[in-house]
């Protein structure tokens, strides 16, 4: 039951994030990472990681796609429908084959899909061991990501005074 649970949602996740490459819309195309970010929570929780799944719902869903809307919203997109962009499909069909072939040949190869309960005995529930190894072993990779986030917000922000002057 798990195994179509999760290939329910992988499939869903993928046609979604198909959606967000090939809708002319950009909200249609924001609303669908939406969908695609509710399907990989989805799989976190069959994952048997509840608090991951939380985190996805609460920042991507929540933060993130709430401020890509408001980007959409901000910016004057029906001027820029009109210039079209010529550009041949040869490079993202390329990738979509080969990333299509891998997932083709690791599904054969596998004898089975390995059961979806056994991520880590014990490692699912607790948030105290995910705390101590992202603040004791991964210190250095957060505090670098913290930082890259606050300059991409101080650059989104003069980024805006200077178009509003």
């Amino acid at each position: 039951m798990e195994t179509a649970f999760f290939l329910l949602f992988a499939g869903i996740a993928a046609l979604s994030a198909l959606m967000v490459v090939v809708a002319r819309n950009p909200v249609h195309s924001a609303l669908s990472l939406m969908v695609c970010f509710i399907q990989i929570a989805a799989l976190f929780v069959l994952l048997g990681s509840p608090f991951l799944a939380v985190i996805q719902i609460f920042v991507y869903v929540g933060a993130v796609m709430v401020l890509f809307l408001f980007v959409i919203m901000m910016l004057d997109v029906r001027k820029d429908v009109h210039v079209r962009f010529r550009t041949s499909g040869v490079p993202a069909l390329t990738v979509l084959i080969l990333l299509g072939g891998e997932m083709l040949v690791l599904l054969l190869s596998s004898e089975h899909i390995p059961a979806l309960s056994t991520a880590g005995e014990g490692a699912a529930g607790s948030v105290k061991e995910l705390s101590l190894t992202l603040f004791a072993d991964y210190l250095l990779p957060f505090e670098i990501a913290s930082v890259v986030l606050l300059v991409a917000l101080i650059g989104a922000v003069v980024l805006a005074r200077r178009e509003a002057e």
